[in-house]
């Protein structure tokens, strides 16, 4: 039933999430990815043709912003999990930061003149910004979705949800963003990439804000349980099965990072043809939109676990076999992106999804919850590995001696198809040998949700 139960005076927890919840909290990761996917898919090409930022310093930008998250993460989880207001510890952040976050995605594509050494300067300020606000929105909205119910698998389903509006932005930001920004630039790069800024981040700030309408929190810390930054710290590294996500949740947004980067200089200088980038995006887009509903009946029929396993060494291959095709053989290129999205998509929501069991095996063992801690690894992880996939993109374009816009030569083309291929793959493909130590279960999440649940009728 949609509506909470009362058990001797304490809401169950435990019950169905209404569709209008599961709509609202979705349409928050479309909000998120209308700017997210701008930097993902385009900023380090947007630096170096359009800014004029080479691709080493572009990729270092990105690296010290990295930097730079390992210390603003686990603060904004501390404050998040001390948060208390009306609308509860991570609601209020989406109302606050959604302007910000918006702002600033128009400032970080923006071209001012400032010279050489004023364009980096500018373009590592407004980079580092972003990704603040990024954390201070994306940490209680990811959060969010841990303390709506504490059901494991209607929390999968919140998620398959969330990531099929994540992949509805990803499908509308990858799919449109060169022609919006050649409709608004009439021919001026610069202009077209701020003015296609412009209209995501109004469309991403009212889209925050119907999350923020629609959803509420009903999972609590126990009410005796008293501020203490040391002991949610030592139970965090104490817990085995969150330090394994931790680590899989930065390789593979290393992966994805190298990979999303990488693909408008795939297009633009092996292909040949810049705009088919976006074709390419949409048909893999709409294999992950596609592949995503089969995570919550697959994990339930196999685990969690191992559907994380088969997607990452499956998808994986599928990935490094994108090398062979020559540059005229798209139908090839094409059928084996289709592959490796369908088989990836799976696994999308169920890091999320695991992350949230691993709030609650803590609060299990200890009889403590820090669930914006806890989540403070995903957001962590996620931009560690954009930032690190990020770097290693510039670096190993420079590597191969990369000049924009111009006819590159054998040695950078090929390391521009290692870089949406085999070096993704191979990384995509280790997940496996992390997760095969990650032992929370179905048997396992049972008897936390059971046993929890007891403990908050028994306050």
């Amino acid at each position: 039933m949609n509506e909470l139960i009362k058990n001797k005076g304490v809401n169950s927890i435990t019950s169905k999430l209404s569709l209008k919840e599961k709509l609202g909290y979705g349409v928050g990761d479309t909000a998120s990815h209308f700017v997210w996917d701008m930097v993902g898919f385009w900023i380090l090409i947007f630096y170096t043709d359009t800014f004029g930022i080479s691709a080493a310093v572009a990729g270092t930008i990105m690296l010290v912003a990295r930097i730079w998250d390992m210390i603003s993460d686990p603060i904004m989880g501390i404050i998040a999990d001390r948060t208390k207001t009306r609308w509860g510890k991570f609601r209020p952040y989406i109302l606050w930061m959604a302007l910000p976050y918006s702002v600033l995605a128009v400032l970080t594509f923006s071209t001012p003149d400032l010279g050489p050494t004023g364009k980096i300067l500018y373009a590592g300020i407004t980079y580092l910004l972003l990704m603040t606000v990024f954390t201070a929105i994306n940490l209680p909205y990811s959060s969010l979705g841990a303390v709506m119910t504490s059901d494991s698998y209607e929390r999968a389903g919140l998620n398959s949800y969330r990531f099929i509006f994540a992949f509805v932005g990803q499908f509308i930001v990858t799919g449109t963003a060169l022609s919006l920004a050649l409709y608004f630039g009439g021919g001026d790069n610069a202009k077209g990439y701020q003015y296609t800024l412009v209209l995501f981040s109004i469309v991403s700030f009212i889209l925050f804000m119907i999350t923020f309408k629609t959803t509420k929190e009903r999972v609590h810390p126990p009410k005796e349980q008293k501020q203490n930054l040391k002991e949610d710290l030592r139970n965090l590294f104490k817990n085995r099965p969150w330090v394994i996500l931790f680590f899989v949740g930065i390789i593979s947004f290393i992966m994805f990072a190298m990979q999303n980067l990488s693909i408008a200089y795939y297009f633009k200088y092996y292909i040949g043809d810049e705009e088919s980038v976006q074709l390419f995006n949409i048909i893999g887009t709409i294999a992950l939109i596609a592949g995503i509903p089969l995570s919550k009946p697959l994990s339930k029929k196999f685990g969690k676990r191992n559907v994380y396993v088969a997607s990452s060494l499956i998808s994986g291959m599928f990935f490094i076999l994108l090398y062979l095709p020559g540059s005229n053989n798209t139908i090839s290129i094409y059928i084996l992106n289709i592959l490796a999205k369908l088989t990836y998509a799976p696994a999308v929501p169920l890091l999320w999804t695991m992350l949230a069991d691993t709030a609650d095996y803590s609060e299990w063992k200890s009889g403590r919850r820090a669930t914006g801690l806890v989540f403070s690894a995903a957001t962590f992880a996620q931009k560690a590995g954009w930032g690190i996939g990020g770097a290693l993109a510039g670096w190993l374009l420079a590597l191969y001696n990369f000049t924009p816009n111009i006819e590159q030569t054998i040695s950078a083309l090929t390391g521009i198809k290692l870089m949406i291929s085999v070096f993704p793959g191979i990384l995509y493909m280790s997940c496996a040998v992390l997760l095969y130590f990650y032992a929370i279960d179905h048997k396992t999440c049972l008897v936390m949700q059971k046993e929890l649940e007891e403990r908050k009728i028994g306050q």
